[in-house]
């Protein structure tokens, strides 16, 4: 027999707790698949930037308005050019010369500062782009300066994109106050029509100009030779700080750079291409006022010339141009008006004189008018004896001129009337 286990019979065993496996960690998040557009878009951006950041190069090392550098600029387009400088210096002595100056210039440091201080550097593309500027590629040049601008430098709160409308005002530095008052009215008088004013802040006619922009509430713009945050002349910093503040001062020389000589015949060009026309106010027969007139004429847009004195040599270089055929008489700003709006709008009715009493007669009625005496009465023959009419002719016409007051009539025959004699 087996042996019996005092306790009795072993209890079955308990069964063991699963133990918990571990939580799974998280999934990473999956990063959003850009699409297409966001793509082209991102693309599209750094090659603004890229294109922006080369032409502010460009703007910093070439000269305003030098033709070849800027043509090339144009055709292959900044950063393509600015690798031309760095690679192939010696293809043309500009060329060298820019180059040059690579090494010496801090374009991203210039675009930094000059933000800082309100000045924007606008390039073609740009929403605020002057598409105006855009037919100096087909105006050739004057004097080795021309086409188009590789940026802009913009100081102000007015945008270029509304200056299609515009009108350049420009003429002489010494203008006379003749010249003055001309230049601030025709500004005032267009201005107050809805067109801005472009001019270049310089002494006589430009200041002038904008005087009389402001004085209508009309938006003005000064295009200088130099860096848009200098003063030149030093004399109308007031107004070039009320412009900077208020409407816009515009420079394609960047800032900082001094006013050559050179540079205000590059400047000329963008002042005549950014309106629909120009009027030359004032100009002598060597003025740089001219000189932007020929930019005009190059462009095709409307030039404009006032008259002046016959003795005044301030006025000899625009009376030359209008006889010449190269401007279109004004004299004043709805002259303008009339010839830069659209077909039958802004007209400017014909002057003519004070209507007289005798002007609403026929020629034969006039005719025997000037034969009535006026103190002494004549008789009907004598009157047509005198007139060449025959005498039942005069004699009708006569009662007729008496019904208006251009004759009377006593016993002794007739004579002139109130109406007669007033304008006789």
């Amino acid at each position: 027999m087996s042996a019996v286990d005092p306790l009795g019979p072993a209890a079955p065993a308990a069964p063991t707790a699963p133990v918990p496996a571990p939580p799974a960690p998280p999934a990473p998040p999956v990063a959003p698949v850009p699409t297409r557009a966001a793509v082209a878009a991102a693309t599209v951006t750094a090659d603004a930037d890229a294109e922006r950041l080369a032409r502010a190069t460009i703007s910093l090392v070439v000269e305003p308005g030098d033709v070849r550098c800027l043509a090339l600029t144009r055709e292959l387009g900044g950063v393509a050019f600015l690798d031309v400088l760095r690679e192939h210096p010696e293809l043309r002595a500009e060329f060298a010369a820019a180059a040059g100056r690579l090494a010496t210039v801090e374009p991203e440091r210039v675009l930094e500062q000059s933000a800082r201080r309100g000045i924007r550097f606008v390039v073609p593309g740009d929403e605020e782009w002057p598409t105006s500027l855009d037919d100096l590629a087909g105006a050739g040049s004057l004097q080795e300066r021309g086409d188009v601008p590789v940026g802009l430098w913009v100081r102000g709160p007015l945008r270029l994109d509304r200056l299609a409308a515009s009108v350049a005002v420009v003429g002489a530095r010494s203008s006379t106050s003749y010249g003055d008052q001309v230049a601030a009215d025709l500004a005032a008088v267009v201005g107050a029509h809805g067109r801005p004013i472009v001019s270049g802040a310089a002494f006589g006619v430009d200041y002038a100009a904008h005087r009389g922009a402001l004085s209508a509430g009309a938006p003005t713009v000064a295009v200088l030779a130099c860096g848009a945050d200098r003063a030149y002349p030093a004399a109308h910093r007031p107004l070039l700080a009320h412009l900077a503040e208020n409407h816009a001062v515009v420079s394609e020389a960047p800032p900082g750079s001094a006013p050559f000589q050179i540079r205000f015949l590059a400047r000329n060009r963008i002042i005549a291409a950014l309106g629909r026309g120009t009027v030359v106010v004032e100009a002598a027969l060597r003025s740089g006022a001219l000189h932007t007139a020929s930019w005009a004429e190059r462009l095709h847009r409307v030039v404009m010339g006032t008259p002046g004195p016959l003795t005044s040599a301030a006025s000899e270089g625009v009376h030359q141009l209008l006889r010449g055929g190269g401007a279109v008489l004004v004299t004043g700003g709805a002259d303008v008006l009339e010839l830069l709006g659209p077909a039958g709008e802004d007209l400017v009715p014909v002057r003519r004189g004070p209507e007289r009493p005798r002007d609403r007669l026929t020629v034969r009625a006039r005719q025997l008018l000037d034969a009535v005496p006026v103190a002494v009465p004549a008789p009907t023959s004598s009157i047509a004896l005198v007139a060449g009419l025959p005498p039942q002719e005069v004699e009708q016409l006569l009662q007729g001129m008496r019904q208006d007051g251009f004759v009377e009539r006593s016993p002794a025959g007739w004579r002139l009337g109130p109406q007669g004699i007033e304008r006789r």
